[in-house]
């Protein structure tokens, strides 16, 4: 999304909301994102109480300050994930730095889940075609002539989708983004 591009109507409604304090749109996020924000915590943490933790954390962020959320520099659920990324980063190094020798090995390990999760995010985020076609090639194990044959396209749109499934996967690791966060 370009900065000068609209955030979605749904992103700008939820910000209203919540900065009114409706407790339902806190609801509603929570039912969209939670997902997303438990499982990117996990991916860096690698604990399941610590995921769960950072969620409750997030979203305890979110209804305090649901103005920090600024609809020019991305979507709302972007701007989820990035917190989510942030605090578990942050939980990550206080939880090894005392008690670790190495610091680059630690780095080592965010960086990895940072490009973990921002795969995830990406995959999770792009339409469902590609997503279908890049399931069908790598969870299903099948070749692109199989995949075409199971969504119904010819096999060039298999590939074609297939390599651009592939392209913006990439992304996740070729380019990360500022502070290696979301």
């Amino acid at each position: 999304m370009t900065a000068a591009a609209a955030p979605p109507r749904w992103d700008r409604k939820m910000q209203q909301r919540l900065a009114r304090g409706e407790e339902a749109a806190l609801g509603e996020l929570y039912d969209r994102f939670a997902p997303l924000v438990h499982s990117l915590a996990h991916r860096v943490m690698d604990d399941e109480d610590a995921a769960a933790q950072i969620t409750r954390e997030v979203f305890g962020y979110i209804w305090e300050n649901p103005d920090a959320y600024d609809p020019k520099r991305g979507s709302l659920r972007s701007w989820v994930a990035g917190i989510t990324q942030r605090q578990a980063v942050h939980r990550l190094r206080q939880a090894s730095c005392p008690d670790e020798s190495n610091p680059e090995e630690i780095e080592a390990r965010i960086r990895e889940a940072s490009a973990a999760a921002r795969a995830d995010y990406i995959v999770d985020s792009m339409p469902a075609p590609l997503r279908a076609a890049l399931d069908l090639a790598y969870r299903k194990h099948r070749d692109y002539r199989q995949t075409a044959a199971v969504l119904g396209v010819t096999e060039d749109e298999a590939r074609r989708r297939l390599r651009l499934g592939l392209q913006l996967l990439s992304t996740a690791v070729d380019q990360p983004r500022r502070g290696g966060l979301l």
